[in-house]
């Protein structure tokens, strides 16, 4: 059996587009392999005619009678002679309990000749499935000449793996495999968290190993929101094997059950890094290219043992926060972005990555001194854009500053300065980055990271304004590691670093009064990430992070702050999401609360 799996980085609600898109990589397909080695199946992933996930927009029934219309043009205007799975959402037909369900089907002579609908609908962290969709009562085998196919959508292969608060009754891989499945596929929509591979290719072992059959993983690739899918589509032989596996970026892996090769059709990777022509090429050849598999293991096996895990860890946030940003934009109609810039390291960091992703030509970055803003700080900004070739705009708010604090002399007579004149100068350069923003049609990113968002330590209508947040999923310590990779990875290949070290090395402040650290306000960033981590990602209350080895004041002192911030989360630019559990849709808690303690 030769099955090509296609990454495919779909749009939710673009139908037409989609289904233009998944018609021109058949086409391409077709063209690069001989008729003795075209495969017999082409996979795409989840939902790949609608986009995922398209959350309310279910309910909306002209949503339905697009997704059902699209596959009914996909049976018109595939080629009659080979079978092609899309994912969908479908009516459901059994006439009871929900109405849709998340649907997969096999196309082929013009006619959909199996269909199988998602059975685990999961419904933690960002998935709410079991919100529009009702689960298939059955799994079954697709039977053809060329073989026995199981197809588990997603979830469905993921049943002993899920959050710690999901437990599964159903196991629709052994289901398969004893209906008699000579290999098992895997149609996903996967979001992208840091390590999240090795957890798929763990899971497809254990599903190789149950069954001694083939496994294939076909995941979007792309960015939806904050949701980030990562493709890296594998295959994985009844020896546990890989025989393949893709990158970031829109492309086809071919697997031959038979004799085992492999191979890689680049789609022209026009909604990646380093994107140039929708050209598509075949690696190594110009027909279907065979990697040997033996060697590719070895070669795999080695690079894994020298790669440093953080610096791989490292690698792979920054590509995910590049297509973030990149897909955000395009979906949403933009072409540029502006940031304040500040001379620390946050604005640093986001104005690096957003160089990377759209081109410096698109990026601009405006300065926004005020009277307690260090000369240090300006020189360190006029550096960073001459290393990364971006443009730099100075707006100095001294002005309306004065103006405001002349307007309020009269209200605030005999108060101390405190944070509401610190807050009113965010404001202020929250206005401005509006405004250029809006004359020039270029998205505001706003640069805060998730220990600030945690805290509250940021400005809500100041320093938070934007459209996107590529950091809000990066805690502090986290920042300084990326800037650090981003600037090894630079001088490795004998470039100017991208990052000024003078903006690492200096102590994080916002300036916004004379001699500011952030230290003033919250714990040593280490301390505070370990507390944040604990209680954020690892769902821990507060005697069970003191008892980790946490202060008890401080752990307090943390969770309060975080408590009292969640009006300010809601109302916050999506997050790009890297972790386990990042601030938006997966983490939804109520906003007037206290903090308890065990008693």
């Amino acid at each position: 059996m030769r099955v090509s799996l296609v990454q495919m980085n779909s749009t939710i609600g673009d139908f037409k587009g989609n289904v233009d898109r998944m018609l021109e990589f058949v086409g391409q397909i077709l063209k690069a392999f001989s008729a003795t080695e075209r495969p017999d199946l082409i996979v795409f992933p989840e939902q790949s005619i609608c986009g995922y996930p398209p959350m309310d927009l279910l309910d909306q029934e002209s949503f339905l009678f697009g997704s059902i219309s699209a596959l009914r043009r996909l049976q018109k205007l595939l080629p009659q002679d080979i079978a092609v799975g899309v994912g969908y959402v479908d009516k459901n037909r059994e006439g009871a309990g929900k109405s849709l369900v998340n649907a997969y089907s096999v196309l082929y002579g013009g006619k959909v000749v199996f269909s199988q609908a998602k059975t685990l609908l999961p419904t933690y962290d960002v998935f709410d499935e079991a919100r529009y969709f009702e689960p298939a009562r059955a799994r079954q085998v697709f039977s053809q000449p060329f073989g026995r196919v199981g197809f588990a959508i997603c979830e469905d292969f993921w049943w002993e793996a899920p959050d710690a608060s999901q437990k599964y009754s159903i196991d629709p891989v052994k289901e398969l495999m004893d209906a008699g499945a000579d290999i098992l596929i895997v149609p996903s929509a996967s979001p992208f968290i840091a390590g999240k591979l090795q957890t798929r290719l763990r899971l497809a072992e254990k599903a190789v190993r149950a069954g001694s059959i083939p496994v294939l993983y076909c995941n979007a690739v792309g960015a939806n929101d904050s949701l980030v899918f990562d493709g890296r589509s594998f295959a994985m032989d009844e020896r546990t094997t890989i025989r393949g596996i893709c990158g970031w970026g829109e492309e086809v892996l071919t697997y031959d059950t038979v004799s085992g090769k492999a191979g890689r059709l680049i789609l022209g990777a026009i909604h990646g890094e380093g994107a140039t022509s929708p050209t598509a090429e075949i690696e190594k050849s110009s027909n279907a290219a065979h990697v040997d598999a033996t060697e590719a293991a070895t070669t795999q096996a080695t690079a894994a043992q020298a790669i440093d895990l953080q610096t791989e860890r490292s690698e792979e946030i920054r590509r995910a926060l590049i297509v973030g940003i990149q897909d955000y934009l395009r979906k949403s109609g933009f072409s540029r972005v502006c940031l304040g810039l500040s001379g620390g390291i946050d604005s640093a960091l986001v104005a690096v990555l957003a160089a990377q992703a759209i081109g410096p030509e698109n990026v601009t970055c405006i300065a926004m001194p005020s009277r307690f803003s260090s000369a240090g700080s300006l020189d360190d900004a006029v550096e960073l854009c001459r290393r990364n070739k971006l443009r730099l705009e100075r707006i100095p708010i001294e002005v309306p500053f004065t103006a405001y604090l002349n307007a309020l002399a009269g209200p605030f007579a005999g108060r101390p300065y405190d944070t509401t004149e610190e807050n009113l100068q965010a404001r202020i350069r929250g206005t401005l980055l509006m405004a250029w923003s809006n004359k020039f049609n270029a998205l505001l990113l706003t640069t805060g990271n998730k220990s600030e968002l945690a805290t509250g330590y940021c400005t809500l209508y100041g320093d938070m304004n934007g459209s996107l947040a590529p950091i809000a999923d990066l805690y502090k310590t986290e920042v300084y590691a990326l800037a650090a990779h981003i600037n090894r990875s630079a001088a490795a290949q004998g470039r100017e670093e991208p990052i000024p070290d003078t903006i690492i090395a200096k102590a994080p402040s916002a300036e916004l009064r004379h001699n500011q650290k952030d230290q003033d306000t919250l714990p040593e960033y280490p301390v505070l990430d370990g507390i944040l981590r604990l209680y954020i990602e690892e769902n821990r209350t507060m005697d069970e992070i003191i008892d980790a080895g946490f202060d008890r004041a401080t752990v307090r002192k943390t969770l309060e702050m975080t408590a009292k911030a969640e009006y300010k989360r809601r109302q916050a630019a999506p997050a790009i999401k890297v972790s386990k559990r990042a601030f938006g849709v997966g983490r939804r808690l109520p906003l007037a609360r206290t903090i308890h303690e065990i008693q």
